[in-house]
C-alpha cells in the first residue's frame, strides 16, 4: 500500500516538472515569438524610411535633370542668339554713317553745292566712320615714321635715304587695321634702307629684289 503511494506520488511529482517545462518551453516561444515580431516591425520601419529617402532622392535627381537640360536649351539659345546678332550692334553704329553718306550724295546734287561743302560733309561721314570702328576694337594701323614692324607691316618696297634711319617706314601705301589687337590686315609701306643708324634687332627686313 505504502509502495502504491510512493508511485503515485513520484508520478503527480513527474507530471509537475512536465508542466513546468511545458510552460516554461511556452513562455521561451513566446519571448522568442515577441522578439521576432519586434526585429521584423524595426526592419520594416528601417525599410520604409529607406524608401522614403530613395524615393526623394529620385525627386531630386528628375529634378536636377530637368534644370540641367533647361540650362543646356537656354545656353544654346543664347549661343545661337549671339552667333545671329553678333552684328547688330555694329549695324545700329554703322547706321548714321550711311544717312551722313546719302545726306552727301544727295547735298552733292544740289546745283548750289561746293567743293569744299562737299569735303566738308564727307570728312564728317569719315571720322563718324572712324568712330563707329573704333567703339568696336577695330584700330588703323597707320606706321609713318615708326620702325618696321613685321607683325603689323608689310614691306612692298626698300628705298635707299642716308637721311632717314635704316628700317624705318617712308611712306604707307595701304592703311592697316586690327580687330582688339588682332590684325586684321596688314599696312603695306616703303621702307628705308642705309641709314646712319643701323635698326634694332629682330625688326630688320630682308632686302627686296
Amino acid at each position: 500500500m505504502s509502495e502504491n503511494k510512493d508511485i503515485e506520488q513520484n508520478a503527480e511529482n513527474a507530471s509537475e516538472v512536465v508542466v513546468e517545462e511545458v510552460e516554461q518551453d511556452t513562455k521561451a516561444a513566446q519571448s522568442n515569438e515577441d522578439d521576432v515580431h519586434a526585429e521584423l516591425h524595426r526592419l520594416k520601419t528601417e525599410l520604409d524610411e529607406v524608401k522614403a529617402l530613395a524615393d526623394q532622392n529620385h525627386d531630386l535627381a528628375l529634378r536636377a535633370k530637368a534644370e540641367a537640360e533647361n540650362t543646356r536649351r537656354r545656353v544654346e539659345k543664347d549661343v545661337a542668339n549671339a552667333h545671329k546678332y553678333a552684328l547688330e550692334k555694329f549695324a545700329q553704329d554703322l547706321l548714321p554713317v550711311i544717312d551722313s553718306m546719302e545726306l552727301g550724295i544727295n547735298a552733292a546734287k544740289d546745283e548750289s553745292a561746293t567743293v569744299e561743302k562737299i569735303k566738308e560733309g564727307s570728312e564728317l561721314t569719315f571720322k563718324m566712320f572712324q568712330s563707329a570702328l573704333e567703339k568696336h576694337g577695330i584700330q588703323v594701323v597707320d606706321p609713318q615714321g615708326e620702325k618696321f614692324n613685321p607683325d603689323f607691316h608689310q614691306a612692298m618696297s626698300i628705298q635707299e635715304n642716308p637721311a632717314v634711319e635704316s628700317n624705318t617706314v617712308m611712306a604707307v601705301m595701304q592703311k592697316g587695321y586690327t580687330l582688339q589687337g588682332r590684325l586684321v590686315r596688314p599696312a603695306m609701306v616703303v621702307v628705308s634702307k642705309g641709314g646712319a643708324a643701323k635698326p634694332a634687332d629682330g625688326g630688320q627686313i630682308d632686302e627686296m629684289a
